[in-house]
């Protein structure tokens, strides 16, 4: 009987299959470590690319909240020259209404009476005064009712007193201002200057 001895071949198997297991595992780790240098180095650039995204955004941003700014500052501007070139034009359209106020109060103001208060609030003008009757109250009610520049009398209040030993009538009323039409702007004002020449 022949006897063959396989230790040696079985050996040299081995060996062999160790080598390609140490070749397979190293070029698994060489690849595996490519790979994740390959991910890293993508990752590390798009992170770059993000900070500099970010920081050309941060500058845009700085450079829109300076803008805003000025523009709030240029429409703060715009606001403060429109509420003054409101005030100048209502200045402006108002400067002669005193003077046409007093004058239309004074030719609708009947005989037997007279005024001793005249204020006014915005477009509402309060007036007390003094009348021998109740009749002359009524009439200058009912003129100031038929005024071109003045509207809605109305009669706050009128009590007796003794003037002089001479039985009175004090009288409050509240009278509306008509606001002027574009078209008797120019009429207001030869109004007041009439007023004045009268008054001279």
């Amino acid at each position: 009987m022949i006897r063959v001895n396989l230790l040696p071949h079985r050996q040299v198997k081995r060996e062999a299959r160790q080598r390609e297991f140490g070749l397979m595992a190293g070029f698994s780790v060489i690849l595996a470590a490519f790979i994740i240098f390959v991910g890293w180095s993508y990752i590390e650039n798009q992170v770059e690319r993000q900070v500099e995204r970010n920081k050309r955004l941060d500058v845009a941003i700085v450079a829109l909240d300076k803008e805003i700014a000025e523009i709030k500052d240029l429409k703060d501007q715009i606001s403060a020259m429109l509420e003054r070139k409101q005030v100048v034009e209502n200045l402006q359209d108002n400067r002669s209404q005193a003077v046409v106020v007093l004058d239309e109060l004074s030719r609708q103001l009947p005989e037997g009476m007279y005024l001793r208060s005249i204020k006014q609030q915005g477009g509402l003008i309060s007036v007390e005064g003094v009348a021998d009757t109740n009749a002359r109250v009524a009439t200058l009610v009912r003129n100031l009712s038929k005024s071109s520049w003045l509207e809605s009398p109305n009669l706050v209040e009128i009590s007796s007193l003794l003037i002089n030993n001479l039985k009175q009538n004090a009288f409050t009323l509240n009278v509306r201002i008509k606001a002027p039409k574009a078209s008797d702007e120019g009429a207001v004002g030869a109004a007041a200057k009439n007023s004045l020449k009268g008054g001279n």
